[in-house]
């Protein structure tokens, strides 16, 4: 190995030192500049943001102008329609088409982003009477009750759970009304 030699304190052509080569002290500040706002608009990105799902039957307004009041009958709602998504709790009379468009939050429940809900009503003959559109502002909150319903025989303590079953079992348990039946063995009387 043949290297050309050099003294040990000779300068070098370029010194890291001498300061920054020309153009290139515009070029970090401006990678820089670039990053941050990259970094910045990154979080508005629909890549970091779960998809918008529709959920149930989004009735177009077109469909449901299509619907005549005294003059359709349930047959003509549904092959228009199709099944509603619910029914009227007491008879069939009410139909519902309900919809919603939801995203998903981590560790949260769904985010209900638009909610609509399409009424139609129905005489005894099954004739379309009212048809209307009920959005998320036009509904009722209902407060959920937080009571629980006692179940009887639930609220035993811990010593009862654990020690209520001595006596339970053993010999006597055979003369226990209920209790499980024992044959005598061979030798014993009865």
């Amino acid at each position: 190995m043949d290297r050309p030699s050099r003294p040990v304190n000779a300068p070098c052509r370029r010194s890291r030192l001498a300061g920054p080569r020309p153009g290139r002290a515009l070029a970090l500040p401006l990678a820089l500049a670039l990053l941050a706002a990259l970094l910045a608009a990154l979080p508005g990105c629909s890549v970091f943001q779960a998809p918008v799902v529709q959920r149930g039957h989004r009735v177009p307004q077109d469909q449901l102008g299509e619907i005549v009041p005294g003059v359709q009958t349930k047959q003509d709602v549904q092959a228009l329609l199709g099944s509603p998504t619910q029914t009227s709790t007491f008879g069939d009379n009410v139909w519902y088409y309900i919809s919603s468009k939801t995203r998903q939050r981590p560790g949260r429940a769904l985010a209900v982003m638009d909610q609509e809900v399409v009424v139609i009503n129905f005489d005894a003959q099954g004739v379309v009477q009212e048809v209307k559109r009920v959005g998320e502002d036009q509904g009722k909150a209902v407060q959920m009750v937080s009571r629980e319903t006692p179940v009887p025989g639930n609220d035993r303590t811990l010593l009862q759970a654990l020690f209520g079953n001595i006596g339970s079992f053993g010999p006597g348990a055979a003369s226990m009304p209920g209790g499980p039946q024992q044959t005598p063995g061979p030798g014993t009387m009865r």
